[in-house]
């Protein structure tokens, strides 16, 4: 059973990092529950200020996911339409076959979502599309650290009890 738990924790972290640039999934979650599965582990001693802090960290984290795309739209004058037209656009960027298809469609979703907002102004919708693109940036730069600092934490605390973990 411990096998199952460390291998589905790794599949969580792994996938918390891929999920810290993909608004679909909640990277810092994930990579959170994976720290939490290892914990579950009967080989691993809880730990209850690492998964305390962590979970902390993932809350605030989540939070700020979404105040600082917004408050990078807003700075750069723009509207919801940007925000919305971020995330699908990094969902429909994902899926194009083009390098960096995801920040290119995250950019053009926003520029996109702007002019539906205001389809007069296009300089206007093209500086708040650089603002919520921004704050995209800006926000999927935090969550990714997070989850990586989160893999850090699972591979050090899986090889100062690997003696135990691989009996």
């Amino acid at each position: 059973m411990d096998t199952i738990l460390l291998l589905l924790g790794l599949i969580c972290v792994i996938a918390g990092v891929f999920g810290s640039f993909m608004p679909v999934l909640p990277g810092p979650s994930i990579s959170w529950i994976g720290l939490l599965l290892l914990y579950l582990t009967t080989a691993i001693p809880n730990n209850y200020w690492v998964l305390g802090i962590t979970l902390l960290v993932t809350i605030v984290i989540t939070i700020l996911d979404y105040v600082i795309p917004a408050k990078g739209t807003k700075k750069f004058g723009g509207s919801s339409y940007g925000v919305w037209g971020t995330n699908i656009g990094l969902i429909v960027g994902f899926f194009i076959p083009i390098p960096f298809g995801f920040v290119v469609g995250a950019f053009l979703g926003a520029f996109v979502g702007e002019l539906i907002y205001d389809k007069q102004d296009k300089k206007r919708a093209l500086k708040a599309a650089t603002g919520s693109f921004l704050g995209f940036l800006a926000s999927s730069f935090v969550k990714f650290v997070v989850c990586i600092i989160f893999l850090g934490v699972f591979v050090v605390v899986v090889w100062q009890n690997s003696g135990s973990l691989f009996d």
